[in-house]
């Protein structure tokens, strides 16, 4: 009898030994499961800000959305003013005053501003700061970028040049997609940039 008693409480205690270690395994395998998701998503998530950040670099962005000042190479991106925009004070009085022959346009030294047939225009603070981008949806950005909408709204003028909106309107989706969360991402710059003074009549 008291062998069957033992026998008994030794297979129980074989029994729950089991299941705890079952159970501290899965609880591992769960754990283990989780922090390789974690890490899958951190992942891609740095590759989309590299991917943003390289086609930024590649598309030309900094060329006029970058303040920039005269290196030993010549213009260079002012880091902590980067894609921030056209920075200083009003430029019509200094662009009226220009004598451009007809067709021809002007840029201020930074590239930032452009005069020209069509007007005056001036580039777009584009770092998450109220006066930039901050409050934008990645459908606004999209239309902007793509069909040239100004402030990617509906029922808004087009985009002035330079912007050069045309040759982005057959970009990926996820390179759109990469491109808004880099810009997301940099440091806010506050600077409200000027409003253009357009020649060009509005475009239906």
């Amino acid at each position: 009898m008291k062998t069957t008693r033992y026998y008994t409480v030794g297979l129980l205690a074989i029994v729950l030994l089991g299941l705890q270690s079952a159970c501290t395994d899965y609880a591992a395998s769960k754990e283990n499961q989780e922090e390789k998701e974690i890490t899958a998503l951190q992942e891609d998530s740095d590759a989309v800000l590299k991917r943003g950040e390289y086609l930024v670099m590649t598309m030309g962005c900094h060329d006029c959305h970058s303040p920039k000042r005269m290196g030993p190479m010549g213009p260079e991106v002012i880091p902590e003013l980067m894609l921030s925009g056209y920075h200083g004070e009003e430029l019509s009085p200094v662009f009226d005053s220009i004598a451009l022959p007809p067709g021809f346009a002007a840029f201020y030294p930074d590239l930032t501003a452009s005069s020209g047939p069509w007007g005056i225009s001036y580039a777009a603070n584009l770092t998450p700061d109220e006066t930039g981008i901050k409050y934008w949806t990645e459908e606004q950005f999209g239309k902007a970028i793509k069909e040239g909408k100004f402030k990617g709204l509906d029922d808004t003028r087009m985009l002035l040049p330079p912007m050069p909106w045309m040759n982005f309107k057959d970009l990926a989706d996820e390179d759109l997609h990469a491109l808004f969360t880099y810009l997301q991402s940099i440091p806010p710059v506050e600077n409200l940039v000027p409003l253009p003074k357009v020649n060009m009549p509005p475009m239906e």
